[in-house]
């Protein structure tokens, strides 16, 4: 099985890590799916499973990620430099505090789709106590953390 695994990994069709399973050649002509089993912390120090990206599967204007807001936390306020964001929340409540100094809000539920327009400042909390706050990410930058900036006067949990 091991020499399976190695073949596979030397000839691009299947990436293996502690908290990901990469099936697929990420050349643009194949289809690649990408499996996350394990968290890893975000820059705006919230759980995020990666799942597209230029890393993970060889996009060159995309990502798509979960993200976790766990019970009674926020994300660090942060922006996107220079890039769009979609947000589909599956789960929970969540204050999305945005704009210069953080002094505009709005509440969104399970269900809610969410845009984020390039560079606007935001912070996300997840107002319940009890259940962690679930969503799926989209960004047009296949680099989903490098232009992330933490935005210096937002409030952290």
């Amino acid at each position: 099985m091991h020499q399976l695994l190695l073949s596979l990994t030397t000839f691009g069709l299947l990436l293996t890590a502690a908290d990901e399973n990469i099936i697929g050649e990420r050349n643009g002509k194949e289809v690649v799916t990408v499996r996350v089993t394990e968290a890893i912390q975000s820059k705006q120090a919230l759980p995020v499973f990666p799942g597209i990206s230029a890393n993970t599967a060889g996009t060159k204007g995309l990502s798509l990620l979960k993200v976790v807001i766990p019970p009674g936390s926020s994300a660090k306020a942060h922006v996107h430099k220079g890039f769009e964001s979609a947000v589909y929340l599956l789960q929970g409540r969540v204050e999305t505090r945005y704009g210069e100094g953080l002094k505009k809000s709005v509440v969104n539920v399970a269900g809610d789709f969410i845009f984020i327009p390039p560079d606007v400042p935001h912070q996300p909390f997840n107002l319940s106590d009890t259940e962690p706050a679930i969503a799926i990410v989209a960004r047009n930058d296949p680099n989903e953390q490098e232009h992330v900036v933490l935005y210096p006067t937002g409030q952290q949990n």
